[in-house]
């Protein structure tokens, strides 16, 4: 009974726009009050899992997230991709895809990516004529793209929580990254086919030369992944160390190659990465705490048993742990969301014979999928707000590419493990 309270507290505050940070803390002194539970029992066990390495890549991150954001790093990818695709109708929203793929690769973040290219693309888009609520569910659309594709903070948490090994889990979401990206593209062509008003970019003169100018600007971001991924896949640096070198390799790109950085602007971005990193370490500790508890209560047996009970058909098994997670990612963040859900359902999919590192993709893609799906949908609103285009207008276009792109994503994922499991099993064997 004091389960099910604390579920339904913890869904009533976050549906009714309470933090998440502070509505785990209700939920724990629910759990403290009613429960007979001494909740300070449990927070050694938050304070020791927070006490890794491999824990401090996620604010390096965030970090290097908002210098690129502030840098202009985006900009010259923009231009790249406009350059291939600018000239076909419907072209520069598919841009829009590739930057948004691109810039996630380097920051590793949904929001950082939909304020930076969404705040870049949005005026272009604009001018030429496309529709505001079509070209913003785009950007809201592919923001995700950043929890998916390699560096993504969303697949350390997952690797850490769960014991698996970080590169395995980021290379497990590349298959689904680039699947959702052709989708996204072939969804966004059908949507704008009839529209006869779009201003497609002019030809250049020589596009070799267009080409060769355009990636010699774009070549200090478009090195930032390599050197990255490179490092990372070398074996040269571990994902903390990868994450101090791109805010190292952040700093004087944005200064003094881009110059969207000032002292000024550097100064708030550090105060504005502060912030989140503070909220988010909070809100791991909180949600690590309740995680504890439910492994204390032994609720993952219980949901095993539960699901078990309704059916033991792998397929109907999957679908409803589908279910459950779109509804975990409608409802909080990539963080929480995965804090919770990691511990929750891993037995559940293991026992159908789900490999952890398959389930990693499965869970970034829901994960990603539940932030841009009404009603609560975080990236959705946040999308508005970057792109100053009304909800009711965004809604239709994003419930479109969610049925079209993330569904049939997340379906390929989730029952075809190879799409998940190739590029692990080439790089590091089976």
């Amino acid at each position: 009974m004091l389960i099910l309270a604390s579920i339904v507290l913890l869904i009533v505050l976050l549906v009714i726009g309470v933090s998440v940070p502070l509505a785990f803390g209700a939920v724990l002194i629910l759990i403290s009050v009613f429960g007979g539970h001494d909740v300070s029992g449990f927070m050694p066990a938050g304070h020791w899992k927070m006490n890794s390495v491999v824990l401090l890549a996620i604010p390096l991150f965030i970090l290097a997230g908002g210098i690129m954001e502030r840098g202009k790093i985006a900009a010259p990818l923009v231009g790249l991709a406009e350059l291939f695709v600018g000239g076909i109708k419907s072209g520069l929203s598919a841009a829009a895809v590739f930057a948004s793929a691109v810039f996630g690769s380097i920051s590793g973040s949904a929001a950082a990516t939909l304020t930076c290219i969404g705040s870049i693309m949005m005026p272009h888009l604009r001018r030429s004529n496309y529709p505001e609520g079509v070209s913003a569910a785009v950007l809201v659309a592919a923001s995700p793209l950043g929890l998916l594709i390699p560096p993504s903070a969303a697949q350390i948490l997952y690797a850490w929580v769960t014991q698996q090994s970080v590169l395995r889990c980021f290379l497990a979401t590349v298959g689904p990254a680039f699947i959702l990206v052709f989708l996204l593209c072939v969804v966004n062509y059908v949507m704008l086919r009839n529209r006869q008003d779009l201003l497609l970019a002019e030809p250049p003169e020589s596009f070799a030369a267009e080409f060769g100018k355009r990636t010699w600007f774009a070549l200090p971001a478009l090195l930032m992944p390599v050197i990255i991924l490179g490092g990372i896949y070398g074996g040269i640096m571990t994902p903390t160390e990868a994450a101090g070198v791109a805010v190292v390799y952040a700093l004087p790109v944005g200064f003094w190659i881009y110059k969207g950085l000032t002292w000024t602007t550097f100064v708030s971005v550090l105060r504005e990465s502060a912030v989140t990193i503070g909220v988010v370490m909070v809100m791991v500790f909180m949600v690590l705490i309740v995680s504890r508890f439910l492994i204390f209560e032994d609720i993952p047996g219980m949901a095993k048993s539960l699901v078990f009970s309704i059916s033991d058909n792998p397929i109907v098994i999957l679908l409803m742990v589908n279910l459950v997670m779109i509804l975990i990612g409608m409802l909080m963040d990539d963080v929480s969301g995965i804090l919770l859900s990691a511990p929750l359902l891993l037995p559940v999919v293991t026992s159908v014979g789900m490999d952890p590192v398959h389930f990693a993709a499965v869970l970034g893609v829901n994960l990603g999928m539940g932030n841009i799906t009404p009603p609560t949908a975080p990236l959705l609103y946040l999308g508005c707000r970057v792109t100053d285009v009304p909800v009711n207008k965004v809604i239709g276009p994003t419930i479109v590419m969610i049925v079209f792109a993330w569904l049939p994503t997340l379906l390929l994922t989730t029952f075809f493990p190879q799409i998940a499991l190739w590029l692990p099993n080439l790089v590091f064997g089976a």
